[in-house]
């Protein structure tokens, strides 16, 4: 399919003849008796294909030279004028155009909306110019194929120019203000946590960064009020509560997490106790009277109120015995009931109260 010989006349008949072990062509099985046949014509056939193949070559010929012919006048009108697109895409100048003169010059000059109008016409022309190229009929021949791609060439590279003077230029991510005052920045926006550790007094930043992404690709900078990491190029940046020690700060990698761990000593020393052992030292006159000497300018003496004094007073606490008399208690009779005539008083038993 897309054969040109597939046009000529006799072809099928010329292939069925020529391959006599093909069983199917161009989606349609050969008879026997269709083989036969084209046996028996083939000397006819074949002539008359070998005739339309000379032709054909001649025919190709011819458009190739059309070809190019078109190219080269394409080319001669790219060429002309003083400013003109070359074939590697760039803008010349044709140094052979005359310069133009004080008042010629004065219309060079525009104003921007002159220059976007004509911006404006110069892409409906060009649209234009698009349309009638895909609207025009072309032969199915390899000359017009590499036209084509030579038009899709151009169209790409124009879109590429306006890209590049549509296109932004991004201004540079403020890290720190003119001031000098750092910035919190996370442009890569990756989670992370910030610890104050006050055992080993150290902040602790936990930085999730990629998993399987190269330890090269980070750069760490620690400074005494803030922290830089740059992954990939794109900036974190976080202020940090505490002054910290740079030169002492180290940072490491998590190997099953990969997340990035940066300990910074702060600049506050803790004091932390500790055992002092006590060497034995040979008392003379004159170390003894050094460390009272010592000791006398070390005591620090308080005025107390008497009036509020912090001691009990337990002179009052025990106070003297009074002989008061004692209430004799009664002790109570037992009458024995006259209801019961076996009642017998034991005076063992002591009496009920």
């Amino acid at each position: 399919m897309g054969n040109p010989c597939a046009d000529f006349d006799g072809y099928r008949q010329f292939v069925v003849a020529t391959l006599q072990q093909l069983k199917w062509l161009d989606g349609k099985e050969i008879e026997r008796s269709e083989r036969i046949q084209a046996l028996q014509n083939f000397p006819v056939v074949e002539q008359q294909i070998r005739e339309q193949e000379k032709a054909y070559c001649l025919k190709r010929a011819k458009d190739k030279e059309e070809a190019q012919r078109k190219l080269k006048e394409e080319e001669s009108k790219g060429e002309t004028g003083r400013i003109h697109t070359g074939s590697d895409g760039h803008r010349h100048v044709d140094i052979s155009a005359p310069l133009p003169s004080s008042e010629e010059s004065k219309d060079y000059i525009q104003a921007p909306e002159i220059q976007e109008r004509q911006c404006k016409g110069k892409e409906l022309d060009d649209r234009e110019d698009d349309l009638e190229f895909w609207n025009k009929p072309s032969l199915y021949t390899p000359e017009s194929r590499l036209e084509t791609l030579r038009h899709m060439e151009k169209q790409r590279r124009d879109q590429e120019r306006l890209s590049e003077k549509k296109k932004k230029v991004k201004p540079p991510r403020m890290l720190v203000t003119e001031d000098g005052r750092a910035l919190n920045v996370n442009e890569p926006k990756l989670d992370f946590t910030l610890k104050d550790d006050e055992k080993r007094n150290q902040i602790v930043l936990d930085l999730a960064v990629y998993r399987y992404m190269d330890t090269s690709l980070i750069d760490v900078d620690v400074q005494p009020t803030y922290v830089r990491v740059m992954v990939k190029g794109k900036p974190f940046q976080l202020v940090l509560p505490a002054e910290v020690k740079p030169d002492s700060s180290f940072a490491k990698r998590s190997q099953t997490t990969g997340h990035l761990v940066v300990c910074m000593p702060k600049v506050g020393e803790v004091i932390i106790g500790c055992q002092q052992t006590s060497k034995p030292v040979k008392s003379t006159p004159d170390s003894s009277r050094e460390q009272t000497s010592k000791r006398s300018q070390q005591m620090e003496k308080l005025e107390v109120d008497p009036s509020k004094r912090s001691i009990p007073d337990v002179a009052n606490i025990v106070q003297e015995k009074t002989h008061m008399p004692r209430r004799v208690r009664p002790e109570p009779k037992i009458i024995p009931s006259e209801e019961d005539p076996n009642f017998e008083d034991n005076p063992e038993v002591p009496p009920l109260i």
